[in-house]
């Protein structure tokens, strides 16, 4: 699905967020910001937000989950998970937003 790409501009190099490139369904790159990592028993999940690549802000209506897996050098990958991954990961997400009164 997507390999983490060199920071698309200055404000979220600052911050240490971390941005991935996906491929789109026409070939286009989008771009992601790592929100909130997400540890289960069926492995690590991201939860992404979509960057708008003209303002560089964050689109909060562009929310996925992504399972995070180690290439063979180490590296992180970030691929889509199964439908129980999903909903595992979903759940667990819920869970912590729960505790931590986020909405």
């Amino acid at each position: 699905m997507a390999n983490e790409k060199d920071l698309m501009d200055d404000e979220f190099e600052d911050d240490g967020t971390i941005v991935v490139t996906f491929e789109g369904p026409n070939g286009e790159e989008l771009y992601y910001a790592q929100e909130m990592l997400i540890e289960t028993a069926a492995g690590n999940f991201a939860t992404m937000i979509g960057i708008n690549v003209e303002s560089g802000e964050e689109d909060e209506d562009d929310v996925i989950i992504c399972k995070i897996i180690k290439d063979e050098d180490g590296e992180d990958l970030y691929i889509d998970p199964t439908e129980e991954e999903f909903e595992l990961a979903k759940a667990k997400y819920e869970e912590i937003c729960d505790e931590e009164g986020i909405q």
